[in-house]
């Protein structure tokens, strides 16, 4: 029952973001400062925009083809893409905790993908990084979806106020990934915490 609720969620959220992407739907377009909850970025491609409370999803070309996350001010004790809170009997999930060390920052977000059902999750180039005056940390990884198709990702996050905001962006391998990671990248770095 808990996997049919949850295949039904993915597909109404799918759908969603779908009538974005159509005529008259919410769109980001290509330009500066871009408000993103606390965050600011620029962009040089257009994209399609669902926001939720604390996460906001993008798409170019729709979410199999590729997608931009934001999930914003995540809480001590709370999984890093906000799909419940710590608990006794469950202290070993992907929760964030204040004062993490940027690898264990990595580690909790691809913990919380393999979570959602990504397979052969790995990562390389951790790197630190700056957002505006808040110090954050950038990485890439190779994942494999369900179906079997090979993506790619990159990711930035930092602290800021007590709380993680982690942002990224997801493609297939083939194709997608080597069309945009250089605006995708320009656009990761050009990102800055406001208040």
């Amino acid at each position: 029952m808990m996997r049919f609720l949850a295949r039904a969620l993915l597909l109404a959220a799918t759908i969603a973001l779908a009538s974005c992407a159509s005529p008259g739907g919410r769109l980001v377009s290509a330009g500066s400062g871009v408000a993103v909850f606390e965050l600011q970025l620029d962009t040089s491609l257009d994209w399609a925009r669902i926001k939720r409370a604390r996460i906001e999803l993008w798409t170019i070309d729709g979410l199999p083809l590729n997608e931009f996350v934001v999930v914003s001010r995540v809480r001590p004790g709370e999984h890093v893409f906000l799909a419940a809170r710590e608990r006794q009997r469950r202290p070993d999930g992907p929760w964030y905790r204040q004062g993490m060390r940027p690898d264990e920052i990595r580690d909790v977000i691809l913990d919380g993908l393999r979570q959602q059902g990504w397979a052969n999750v790995s990562a390389s180039n951790l790197r630190p990084a700056r957002f505006g005056s808040v110090t954050g940390l950038r990485f890439d990884a190779r994942l494999t979806h369900r179906n079997g198709l090979l993506y790619q990702a990159t990711f930035a996050a930092a602290e800021h106020g007590g709380r993680l905001t982690h942002f990224f962006w997801i493609a297939p391998s083939e194709y997608y990934y080597g069309r945009d990671i250089a605006a995708v990248d320009r656009m990761l770095d050009s990102a800055r915490f406001v208040d």
